[in-house]
């Protein structure tokens, strides 16, 4: 594939269309801003399940078009590597085979090792040869720029609902600051959770909240194959 033969279009945020640009020269300042390129639908029985989730990454909203999306993005939105989120990024087209072929990703993150552009797919459907035909083109073009390519699917179940948990306490102004700085001062490297939150002054679902915040903002960690319990072994970061 001719790289300079792919193009992209990108809806800003204040609603004008840029079309067409060159892939190979578009910006990340372009990207970066880019606003959902389709119009996210509700309606009484549709099949998928849309919504937005309030990003503490972009500190703003991000959309998404089913529960497997809202997976991949609680998972950015953990990730502290990620700096950027957008939803339904660009518009990709390209000659492959002769014809124009055209594709929406369903995420662009930019992160500390470079873009990485996401599709969302189940795993029964990547064999599907139009899914596995797309990705495939998809992927010569992203990785033609020297950025990653990453198709995702279901993550492991008890990983995902540790981070789902955790997301619960993402929002850091609901934390009293001298409690998080007294958290982050305590010699908490394998300590118990549960024990943990009997360590410091204070109504105790408070400071046990206060913990999980700092489980999210990574300041402190668990093994996250497994489920959170009280008996889980705190770490501190390296």
């Amino acid at each position: 594939m001719n790289s300079s033969a792919v193009t992209l279009s990108v809806r800003r945020r204040d609603g004008e269309v840029v079309e067409n640009q060159v892939w190979s020269t578009a910006t990340l300042d372009l990207l970066r801003l880019a606003a959902p390129w389709r119009t996210f639908r509700w309606y009484k029985g549709q099949k998928h399940y849309s919504g937005t989730y309030w990003s503490a990454t972009t500190q703003s909203h991000v959309s998404y078009e089913s529960r497997l999306e809202l997976a991949r993005l609680l998972f950015a939105d953990f990730d502290s590597s990620v700096h950027g989120i957008a939803a339904q990024p660009f518009l990709l087209k390209a000659v492959v085979e002769g014809k124009v072929r055209k594709h929406i990703p369903d995420y662009f993150l930019i992160t500390e090792q470079g873009p990485v552009v996401v599709d969302v797919k189940p795993y029964q459907r990547l064999a599907k040869p139009v899914v596995a035909f797309t990705f495939a083109w998809t992927r010569q073009a992203v990785e033609s720029r020297g950025w990653r390519y990453e198709m995702w699917s279901e993550p492991p179940e008890a990983e995902l609902e540790n981070i789902r948990f955790l997301a619960g306490f993402r929002r850091e102004w609901l934390f009293a600051p001298d409690l998080l700085d007294a958290l982050r001062r305590a010699d908490l490297d394998g300590v118990p959770m549960g024990e943990a939150a009997e360590r410091l002054p204070g109504p105790e679902p408070c400071v046990r909240a206060a913990i999980h915040h700092l489980l999210w903002r990574h300041d402190l960690h668990m093994d996250l194959t497994e489920p959170l319990l009280p008996s889980g072994v705190l770490r501190r970061s390296a």
